[in-house]
């Protein structure tokens, strides 16, 4: 039986693939982390997609358990600003798009929608968040959605199983530091062995499997299976092992970024409970509130911008509480790993691969991959039935996130600037330049995007061609000839939802405080 692990590098990667493992198969698996005490958590990661709630169930862990340890706060949607055109801004968010009659309601709203704004009258949400409420009452209770919290629920199920069956209305925000911090203790306590130590060479035996690693003060470490949580780097898998790496850049040109975390008083400012990207003249910038601070930092093309030029811009965006805030320059490997799983090392995180934090899919791919690691773990025989199903999920959800994201700047109608112009001649991946074609006639349906699982719903490329502006979508032609009214009674009872939710839901700051 395969039971030694040895996971390389720590950070958000290495301490959730180390609690998940140790939570599904407890003492009957032998785990040992090894981390550089010099190398720090990147940070740009701190946003999250809903289904991260099921990590922490698998975990046992509540909200009140991990959430104030973390700083962490709601995030109900991502906002985009400026992407369409300056004073712009629209929602998409954990929300799924009803249907009247067989179409979605966003097809009745290009037909004969109430205002021009399909969030508002499409989601209760975006009023939620322009409000800044918490989803949860001040006594714990969620607003009174069809949201479910769980009971009945089938649990154990990965994210995929769980798509289109449930929407949770909100995903998290937290210091990615402080939660591996945290998942340091929970998997310590558990009997995860840390090792905090520099990784000298990698150890290959006659097949070029990995037979151990060599430490600079505790030797080698033998196991079974690694992990390879090195971020960018790739130690064992691109390094050691030599897969290549399959790059992005043609589509996604975003290459750098540079983050600041500016400590605010947070009570005074409110919490608007979501990531907010900012369209910029070469790139963009997120806005992620915690409790305590705000993290923030432009993301940006090289070819475009100059790394002094891009912090200057981040520094005037965020103003006077920016000044004596260290800057965090990173440059990004845009792209994945042709294999995440070679002979017996499986990378997870940023070194199985990365698209730039646009739609917070960082921590998704995480958690996606320990999920399928877990489902697909090795037995002694190494079938690799379970590895090359482990690779193809993986490689499935980094490109139907790729041509997510490439869609995004395909649609915005944003074309002031060299940057924003070159997105619409930019070459898009193979097929999504067919189903643009599609959806312009045609709203996207499960039948028409990405046809893996990614992540991202239909109503997702909803949101993002309705807000962009770039890309003319029409009603179906079948709305013509259909009864309106029930569509009519459907946009009233959001309105009247709305108004309810927006008077009675406490401010997110407020909620946040009692939880801690």
């Amino acid at each position: 039986m395969l039971n030694r692990v040895v996971i390389v590098g720590g950070g958000t990667a290495g301490w959730m693939t180390a609690s998940y493992l140790k939570a599904a198969f407890g003492d009957r698996i032998d785990i040992t982390l090894v981390e550089s005490g010099k190398v720090g958590t990147i940070g740009v990661g701190e946003a999250t997609f809903s289904d991260i709630r099921h990590f922490f169930e698998f975990l046992g862990l509540k909200e009140e358990d991990w959430m104030p340890a973390c700083n962490a706060t709601y995030k109900l949607a991502v906002r985009f600003e400026n992407w369409r055109e300056p004073g712009h801004y629209f929602y998409h968010p954990f929300e799924q798009m009803r249907s009247v009659n067989g179409h979605p309601l966003a097809d009745w709203w290009l037909q004969d929608g109430p205002t021009d704004r399909f969030d508002k009258d499409c989601f209760v949400m975006a009023s939620v968040i322009d409000a800044g409420l918490s989803p949860r009452r001040l006594d714990g209770t969620l607003l009174d959605q069809p949201f479910d919290e769980g009971v009945g629920e089938m649990q154990g199920l990965t994210m995929s199983e769980h798509q289109g069956k449930t929407q949770f209305p909100y995903a998290y925000h937290f210091e990615a530091a402080l939660l591996a911090k945290y998942l340091t203790a929970y998997a310590v306590e558990r009997g995860v062995t840390h090792v905090v130590d520099d990784v000298t060479d990698v150890a290959l035996d006659e097949r070029g499997w990995i037979s151990g690693v060599r430490t600079a003060g505790h030797g080698e470490l033998t196991g079974d299976l690694f992990v390879d949580c090195t971020g960018f780097r790739g130690l064992l898998l691109n390094k050691a092992l030599g897969e290549p790496f399959v790059s992005y850049q043609d589509t996604l040109p975003n290459d750098s970024a540079v983050a600041l975390q500016v400590p605010m008083d947070m009570e005074e400012r409110g919490i608007r409970p979501c990531t907010t990207a900012t369209a910029q003249d070469a790139g963009w910038i997120w806005t992620i509130p915690l409790m305590g601070r705000v993290g923030t930092g432009y993301v940006y093309a090289r070819d475009y911008l100059s790394p002094e030029e891009a912090e200057r811009t981040l520094r005037a965006f965020v103003g006077p509480a920016a000044a004596d805030v260290e800057a965090n320059h990173i440059r990004m490997r845009i792209g994945r790993s042709r294999e995440s799983w070679v002979r017996n090392c499986v990378a997870v995180g940023l070194s199985s691969g990365f698209v730039e934090p646009l739609e917070s899919t960082g921590i998704f791919f995480i958690h996606h991959a320990i999920e399928q690691l877990a489902k697909n773990f090795p037995g002694a025989d190494w079938d690799p039935t379970h590895r090359d199903r482990y690779n193809d999920a993986v490689a499935h959800v980094m490109d139907g996130v790729r041509e997510f994201l490439v869609l995004h700047y395909a649609a915005a109608k944003r074309s002031d600037t060299r940057y924003w112009r070159d997105a619409k001649t930019r070459p898009v991946p193979e097929g999504l330049a067919a189903r643009i074609e599609r959806w312009r006639t045609q709203l996207p349906d499960s039948e028409t995007v990405f046809p893996y699982y990614h992540g991202l719903p239909p109503y997702s490329y909803m949101c993002v061609l309705l807000g962009m502006g770039g890309i003319e979508v029409k009603p179906s032609p079948a709305l013509a000839l259909a009864d309106p009214a029930a569509a009519r009674r459907e946009f009233d009872a959001i309105r009247e939802k709305t108004r309810h939710l927006t008077a009675t839901l406490p401010r997110a700051y407020d909620y946040f405080s009692r939880l801690r």
